[in-house]
C-alpha cells in the first residue's frame, strides 16, 4: 500500500485546481448519503491518495460535490445503470464501473452487458497498482 502511494504521489499532474482530501467526518456524511458503509480500503484510498490527479481515470474523489467524480453522484449514476446496490464505485470508465464490495475487493462491473465481469482485484491498492498506474 505505501509503495502505490508513494508512486500516486509522485506521478500526481500539476492541475490548475488541486484536488482536496477528505476528512472521517466527511466521509461518514457521504456515507449517510449513500446510506451504506465504505469499505475499508476504498475510506482509506480516499482519505491518502483521492487528490491525485494521474492518467486517464479518474477514481471517485470526496471533497467537492460539483466535481464528476464525486462518489456520490458517481454512485447514483452507476446504481442507475445497474450496478448493484452493495456495491460501491471505485471509477467510471466509460459504461463500466470498476466497483469496491463491502470485504473491500474490487470487480469491474460492464456496462454492455449490466454484469458484473471475472476480472477481480483483491483490494483498491491493487486495483490502483494494476489499473490506474498502468492506465
Amino acid at each position: 500500500m505505501e509503495e502505490v502511494i508513494e508512486q500516486l504521489r509522485e506521478l500526481n499532474e500539476p492541475v490548475p485546481v488541486p484536488l482536496e482530501l477528505p476528512d472521517d467526518d466527511l466521509l461518514v456524511e457521504i456515507e449517510e448519503q449513500l446510506l451504506i458503509n465504505l469499505p475499508f480500503g476504498l475510506r482509506e484510498f480516499l482519505l491518502q491518495v483521492s487528490d491525485v490527479v494521474y492518467g486517464r481515470l479518474e477514481p471517485v474523489t470526496a471533497c467537492d460535490p460539483q466535481s464528476h467524480t464525486f462518489l456520490p453522484e458517481v454512485a447514483a449514476n452507476a446504481w442507475d445503470a445497474g450496478v448493484p446496490r452493495d456495491l460501491v464505485p471505485l471509477c467510471q470508465d466509460g459504461l463500466d464501473y470498476y466497483v469496491v464490495d463491502l470485504d473491500g475487493e474490487v470487480t469491474l462491473w460492464s456496462g454492455a452487458t449490466g454484469e458484473l465481469t471475472e476480472q477481480t482485484w483483491e483490494s483498491v491498492w491493487h486495483w490502483a497498482r494494476d489499473v490506474w498506474l498502468q492506465s
